[in-house]
């Protein structure tokens, strides 16, 4: 990273910034003002370190499939989330997740099996069973429930357990390990502990698969282990982070998409009345764009000099992409505070990453939520939430925006 004096360090703005009280689905307003401004800005984080931030949506189309920006966090100046991600990456050898190259090709290669057209069709009427038997409890148990406890975790949770291999009366285990090491105020000894439980729990269910495969993702990857193709802790530690990012995104959005639904009736209704699937795709995409729940940022590092904006980004700079100001762009989404399921560009978001580190499980998320979604409106039409804005606990402190409970009626 360049160097940079005291006195910048202390005129730049802190990053993140926190969203506003009244209006949780809007990016922050201190970032809204910075995107104003241009399209790149410098901020500072936790360590009181300088970096580039990019809330420019043709900037960040731009930055995002660079061979020269990268995705990794062993870089001595990667633009860590927190301390204790940082411990952790310190200890983390290459996955998926943070590497490049043939490299990362390698790992996404194998990867890719269970996110196919022919495996994600499969998953259709298992997760429709998923959405189905929850809302069924929920029904059974009165007439109010806890969404996020009743139907937002469990249904992402049992979907990325029948996608894995794993069995599902372990979820509670999972969901569990999963918050904490999406929560920004978990320590480094505590996400350590976390992370070495999970990955013993795995290690031990990629021996059973190598000996008993089935078809599933950990079955995959065993069959990898046993070609040598993987060694068993780079399956753990693969299988680690699609159980995290498979069910605890997913949820959040689920949980937000209700919320800002309700509010907005006609939308809902088009959504739950649609026979067209691209419809309901297309407005899993709007919502997808209009809540851009990574609200700290993708993290990246440049490796060599870059020019954009009438800026250079230098080798080892590091750099953050607000990922809710680009999606909140009103010269490429117009009205961009308004949910338009019917909106055009509405796949251009970028929530999902785009470019080589873009999410592989972005198939699999939109199914999900059009299911659920879907469902829940057709099943619940009198459904209302019971809590105002003030009253409901949003994941300020969590590196994936969402909510902790929801309190609903019918």
């Amino acid at each position: 990273m360049s160097d940079t004096s005291t006195e910048s360090i202390a005129e730049a703005p802190f990053y993140p910034m926190p969203r506003a009280a009244g209006c949780p689905f809007a990016p922050a307003p201190e970032v809204r003002e910075i995107a104003t401004a241009g399209p790149i800005s410098r901020v500072r984080t936790w360590e009181d370190k300088e970096y580039w931030l990019v809330t420019g949506f043709d900037e960040a189309r731009e930055l995002f499939p660079n061979p020269d920006v990268h995705l990794d966090n062993l870089h001595p100046e990667f633009p860590h989330t927190n301390a204790s991600m940082k411990g952790l990456a310190a200890l983390s050898p290459r996955t998926m997740f943070n590497s490049e190259g043939a490299e990362h090709a390698r790992f996404r290669r194998m990867l890719a099996k269970p996110f196919t057209p022919k495996r994600l069709e499969t998953m259709r009427p298992l997760i429709q069973q998923h959405v189905d038997d929850r809302i069924d409890a929920m029904l059974a148990g009165g007439n109010s429930a806890d969404l996020v406890k009743s139907l937002a975790l469990p249904v992402p949770s049992g979907v990325i357990c029948e996608l894995l291999g794993v069995p599902y009366e372990d979820h509670a285990f999972f969901q569990h390990h999963t918050e904490v090491g999406f929560d920004s105020n978990t320590s480094q000894e505590e996400a350590m502990q976390n992370t070495l439980q999970l990955l013993d729990y795995l290690n031990k269910l990629i021996e059973i698969k190598t000996e008993s495969p089935a078809e599933d993702m950990i079955s995959d990857m065993a069959e990898h282990v046993r070609a040598g193709d993987l060694q068993p802790w780079e399956a753990s530690l693969q299988a680690v982070g699609f159980l995290a990012a498979g069910h605890e995104t997913t949820a959040n959005m689920i949980g937000l998409s209700v919320i800002a639904l309700l509010e907005q009736p006609e939308q809902l209704a088009l959504i739950r009345d649609t026979d067209d699937p691209k419809l309901l795709i297309n407005a899993v995409d709007e919502l997808v764009r209009y809540m851009s729940i990574p609200h700290i940022g993708l993290r990246r590092v440049a490796v060599a000099d870059i020019e954009i904006a009438g800026e250079t980004i230098r080798a080892g700079d590091g750099i953050i992409f607000d990922l809710g100001a680009a999606n909140w762009n009103p010269e490429v989404f117009p009205d961009p505070e308004r949910i338009d399921v019917t909106r055009e560009n509405a796949a251009q978001n970028l929530s999902f990453g785009a470019g080589r580190h873009n999410c592989i499980g972005i198939q699999l998320a939109r199914i999900e939520l059009a299911i659920t979604l879907q469902t829940l409106f057709r099943r619940i039409p009198g459904l209302r939430v019971t809590a105002s804005y003030d009253e409901i606990d949003f994941k300020e402190e969590a590196m994936v925006y969402g909510i902790h409970r929801l309190p609903v009626e019918w």
